[in-house]
This record gives structure tokens, sequence and C-alpha cells, in this order.
């Protein structure tokens, strides 16, 4: 039976799409995390949610993320970023050069407006 870590002749890759994927669900998974639109959002944020470079071996994730409004926005942010990059290192194997967080929005739940 052959080791896991052997050294096995060829190249293992992963496109870009995929990292983009392991961001993007490694951030929806962090309580407090309330979206992370696919299309444009509105005002606030016209491009992609997760974005992301890769250069030097290493990756550069930028994340734009609407937040419940019940927490510390800082402590929500590098909860993020903790759980992208190690999905990206543990999945992909891949360092991570930075992970940067913008919290785009603090969505509030819908109050039902009172009957007249």
């Amino acid at each position: 039976m052959m080791e896991e870590s052997a050294t096995i002749p060829g190249e293992v890759t992963a496109e870009p799409d995929v990292l983009e994927v392991i961001a993007w669900h490694s951030a929806m998974e962090v309580p407090g995390v309330v979206q992370m639109e696919r299309d444009a959002v509105g005002e606030f944020f016209s491009g992609k949610p997760v974005s992301l470079i890769v250069e030097n071996g290493q990756v550069t994730v930028d994340l734009h993320i609407m937040a419940a409004p019940d927490q510390s926005l800082l402590k929500l942010g590098r909860k993020v970023q903790y759980e992208v990059t190690r999905a990206i290192q543990n999945m992909i194997g891949m360092p991570v050069a930075a992970c940067h967080v913008h919290i785009e929005d603090v969505i509030y739940p819908q109050k039902d407006s009172p009957e007249k």
C-alpha cells in the first residue's frame, strides 16, 4: 500500500476558482457572517465577494462580507481571516500571504411592521 506522502512523478494543481470556493465557504461558516452575495450588492459593493491573487506560490485573498449586528466586527474579521487561511492551507497546502476582510454592511433583522 502506497503512503500518502510518497513522491509520485507529476503535479497537482488547483484552479483559482477552487481557491475562491474554499474561501467563500470557509467565510460563510463563521458565525456572524450573514451573507456574501455572488452578484452585485447594491451601492456598497459591485464586485466579486471573493477575489484572490496567486504570486510566487502564495495567495492573497480579499473577502467582502456582510455581518450580523450582535458582535465585535474586529473579532469577526479576525475569525474569518483565521478560518479562510486555515482552510486554504489545509486543503491546498498553499501559504496565504494575506487575507483582507472588508465588512461591507451590517444586516439587521427585519422587524414586522405594526398593523394599522
